[in-house]
Order: C-alpha cells, then sequence, then structure tokens
C-alpha cells in the first residue's frame, strides 16, 4: 500500500508539471536506492537518470554500491566527479570542514537542477522523515528539490520498504552517511542511532536533545519569510 501510494505521487507529480522523468542523486545509500526504484516503478527504467557524484571524501565501495543499485533496476547514470570542483572553492575559502561539507550538499543539488533543466525532469529528493523532523539535511543542498517520495516514512520505515522493494542487502546494511567528509557518519553526527532517533519522534520516548534540535531547526522547513508591506 505505501509502495503503491508513492509510486502514485511520482507518477502525478511528473504528470502535473510536464516533466519527462526523474533525476536523483544515487549515493549507494538505502533511501537514494528505495527513491530510485519507486521512481522506476512508477516511470519507467528509461524516465529515470540517477546523478552518482563522488566527492573526495567517497569510498571506493561507493560508486560500486550506487552502480548495484543502477544495474539491479535497470536506469542510466551519470558520473560527475565533484573533486574539482571543491578544489576550486577550497582554493578561495578558509578550512571550515562544517561549511565545506554543505557546500559540498548545495555543489550536488546544483548539478541535480542543470540535468533536470536539460532533460526537462524533476529532481527527487531522498531525505526521510526522521531527517527531516530534526533538520538534519542542507538548506538548499540535499533539502532543496521538487519532490520528497519517502518524506513521511522513519528512516526504520525506508528500511522495511528497501526490503519489500528488494534492494539488494548490501545496500541496506550500509553505514547511512551523506560523505561529507572522511568518516562522516549520519547517526555519528545525530549522536544517536535511527532506531532510538525514530522512538522518539513516534511519541515513544521523550528527549530534550532532540527537541532541541527540532526547535532549532525549524526555519530548514520553511519558505523563506517575505516582509509583507
Amino acid at each position: 500500500m505505501t509502495s503503491q501510494k508513492i509510486e502514485d505521487f511520482i507518477y502525478h507529480s511528473v504528470e502535473k508539471a510536464g516533466a519527462r522523468g526523474i533525476v536523483l542523486g544515487l549515493s549507494g545509500g538505502v533511501d537514494s536506492a528505495v527513491v530510485a526504484t519507486l521512481s522506476t516503478r512508477a516511470l519507467g527504467s528509461d524516465n529515470v537518470l540517477g546523478l552518482i557524484m563522488p566527492s573526495p571524501s567517497n569510498q571506493p565501495h561507493d560508486i560500486d554500491d550506487a552502480n548495484l543499485i543502477a544495474r539491479h533496476i535497470e536506469i542510466n547514470t551519470k558520473i560527475i566527479s565533484l573533486k574539482p570542483m571543491i578544489e576550486a572553492f577550497q582554493a578561495h575559502l578558509e578550512h571550515d570542514r562544517l561549511a565545506m561539507g554543505n557546500l559540498t550538499a548545495r555543489i550536488r543539488m546544483s548539478l541535480l537542477y542543470y540535468e533536470a533543466n536539460h532533460l526537462n525532469y524533476l529532481v527527487a529528493g531522498t531525505g526521510n522523515k526522521s531527517e527531516r523532523i530534526v533538520g538534519y539535511f542542507t538548506k538548499y543542498g540535499d533539502g532543496g528539490c521538487d519532490m520528497l517520495p519517502i518524506g513521511d516514512l522513519l528512516k526504520t520505515q525506508v528500511w522495511e520498504l528497501a526490503r519489500f522493494l528488494g534492494v539488494p542487502q548490501r545496500i541496506i546494511d550500509r553505514v547511512p552517511t551523506a560523505s561529507l567528509w572522511p568518516g562522516q557518519t549520519d547517526e555519528g553526527d545525530l549522536g544517536i542511532s535511527y532506531e532510538e532517533l525514530d522512538k522518539i519522534l513516534e511519541g515513544k520516548k521523550d528527549n530534550l536533545k532532540i527537541q532541541r534540535m527540532i526547535n532549532a531547526s525549524e526555519h530548514k522547513r520553511k519558505p523563506p519569510e517575505v516582509c509583507r508591506i
């Protein structure tokens, strides 16, 4: 039921926009694998493009995993290395790991929108509900997209859906990471496992730290405020 509802959402979003298909960032992780699979089921494999955008902090197996997903659902891919772009920025900016990580996410989104404009596609975001609620995404980076197919699914629900869809187990078992810098992991940044986080978000537990994260990231979930005259 969940799968069909999301597939219908993707199909009608593309149809309403008069677009031809979907482009998404294919990282090799479970979120992008699920979105790519659902998009393929909704639109057909010829109308889905997976953009693989390795940065200097990516591991070789990241590209292998992204290609594994692409082969599994038979979609086209395009690889664009971020290394020369990031190095060009670094040559003119002072070192700030967090700021550069967010810049990397924004470069990826810029490339996705370039391909979307070029092909008359929509950009499908791969963020899930757990990340969206606590603000664990880059504003105008991975948070910038035309639609969020799994934006109402908690991370643990995404894993369940991945198993239902037949996503390769290697992808499901991957440690979640945006690869924004060497050794970076999602749960390390959050300071909590996704299983524990989802229990809190479902109201089964209270946690003041998570509530502070939700409150502090409210601006990320809203459009820019307009000064009303």
